[in-house]
């Protein structure tokens, strides 16, 4: 099971706010453990850029160049 597919949104939380109001923001995330917030952060990376596994690795190319003769 890919995990895009296991996240589900809770639509019954909402915080109404103003842009000039401080945000906690800062503090949840410094709360969390570095390998948390990469996890975040590549969640949010396939989120928004979608995810192909058959994509993951970077494809080689291998090129044979030939010297010019001296």
């Amino acid at each position: 099971m890919d995990k895009l597919d296991s996240i589900k949104v809770d639509r019954k939380a909402l915080s109404v706010g103003s842009v000039l109001e401080p945000s906690d923001e800062k503090a949840y995330w410094l709360s969390k453990t570095p390998a948390e917030r990469l996890q975040a952060a590549e969640l949010m990376r396939q989120i928004i850029y979608g995810y192909d596994p058959s994509t993951t690795r970077l494809q080689r190319v291998l090129e044979v160049a030939q010297r010019p003769p001296r």
